[in-house]
């Protein structure tokens, strides 16, 4: 008997005249298999010609592989396997794994059935079923492995997409370039946005990642985050009304870690999305002049501490919100709300100083709160008129309205 060093024998112990048969069977083997898959599959019956004719070539080279294996096990193993690793490469972006994994079963059965035809002896053919076998599943963890580090590149190269789009809201990119990357990452449009930002719960990416996007799905929302220096920055997708507001952002705002968490405005698309990221960069700025503020907190909430920090943008809604209404309106409500927050609100003091009668206060009062929506009597709502009212003479003297 011949041993595997025989010229005539490979290292699996087949003989050459079983090695000439398989390669000339290996296109005929190629072809059955694609066969089979086309018979048993649906969903490969649908693939376009071209796609099909890859798995054909890959089939092929499969073929080509297991014989160099059965030459030599150890050698040939390692070419066959990257051989494959660089086919599903391709196939993966019209291919799930589960589906390739199913096209491997498919053409390794083929192999089981038509491969012991060729064997000249019993022995052979257990070598051959034995070796398909082995075969197949190297294949499939080599699909596996190629399937697992594409989807850690895709991840890897969608993290960085998802950092300059964050990047760029901030920035206030041209909404061309912002839409564009958007869209690569499968965020529909148009859809509202609102960014929120704080610090970030962990120096670890991959928690930071976790905390948000667990949220964000359990609320059934879209969401883009991003890391700068020492602060999370996430821009979340959907409309966020006032009965929303409590239920959403404190969701949200778990994520970030210890501080003050700041929500901008919501816009009405991404586009947009750098004047609520504006306002709310300008709040985390601001937020440290209210140490009670609630968390999260809106950024229009804190108004009066971003105008004395110099934001133009607070001081025009303040002008626009609070000090106009009440110059336009009618029945002396500028002078009433200056002089019951010159007096500390005491409605009485209020009322001698305007020579009118208690009464008369208290319906003004109750005017200043619908024109504006901010109440006198409330202390923090009083802050904000009184911020409103030197904003808006202001603005007055350096003739802005």
């Amino acid at each position: 008997m011949r041993t595997a060093d025989d010229p005539g024998h490979s290292a699996s112990g087949m003989s050459g005249k079983t090695m000439r048969s398989l390669e000339y069977a290996s296109g005929e083997l190629a072809t059955a298999s694609v066969t089979a898959m086309e018979r048993k599959l649906p969903w490969f019956r649908r693939l376009p010609a071209d796609q099909r004719a890859s798995v054909l070539l890959i089939t092929q080279i499969g073929v080509s592989g297991f014989l160099e294996w059965l030459r030599s096990p150890d050698a040939a193993l390692r070419l066959s396997t990257e051989a494959f690793r660089a086919a599903p490469r391709d196939l993966s972006r019209w291919m799930s794994l589960r589906q390739t994994v199913e096209l491997v079963r498919t053409a390794i059965d083929t192999f089981e059935k038509r491969l012991p035809e060729f064997a000249g002896n019993a022995e052979e053919k257990a070598v051959l079923t034995d070796a398909i076998l082995r075969f197949g599943r190297e294949i499939a963890f080599s699909a596996a492995t190629s399937y697992a580090a594409a989807a850690e590149a895709r991840g890897a190269w969608d993290a960085r997409l998802e950092a300059l789009i964050v990047d760029g809201i901030v920035r206030g990119d041209a909404e061309e370039s912002l839409l564009s990357r958007a869209s690569a990452l499968g965020w529909d449009q148009p859809v509202a946005a609102t960014v929120l930002v704080g610090n970030p719960p962990s120096t670890d990416p991959q928690e930071v990642l976790y905390e948000v996007r667990s949220r964000a799905a359990r609320l059934g929302r879209p969401a883009l985050l991003g890391v700068q220096g020492s602060r999370l920055v996430v821009v979340l997708g959907g409309t966020i009304d006032e009965a929303d507001a409590d239920a959403v952002l404190p969701r949200i705002s778990e994520a970030f870690g210890e501080g003050p968490v700041v929500a901008g405005p919501t816009t009405d698309s991404l586009a947009e999305a750098h004047r609520s990221a504006d306002d709310a960069l300008s709040g985390l700025r601001a937020v440290v002049a209210w140490p009670s503020a609630p968390r999260p907190v809106r950024s229009i909430e804190l108004l009066p501490e971003r105008a004395l920090a110099g934001d133009p943008e607070a001081e025009r809604q303040l002008v626009e919100q609070v000090m106009l209404p009440l110059v336009d309106s009618s029945g002396g409500l500028l002078d009433t709300v200056e002089a019951y927050l010159e007096v500390g609100g005491v409605l009485e003091s209020c009322a001698r100083a305007l020579f009118v009668h208690p009464n008369t206060v208290r319906y003004r009062l109750r005017r200043i709160s619908e024109v504006t929506g901010y109440n006198p009597a409330d202390p923090r709502d009083s802050l904000v008129l009184q911020v409103a009212l030197k904003v808006g003479r202001l603005a007055q003297a350096r003739g802005l309205w």
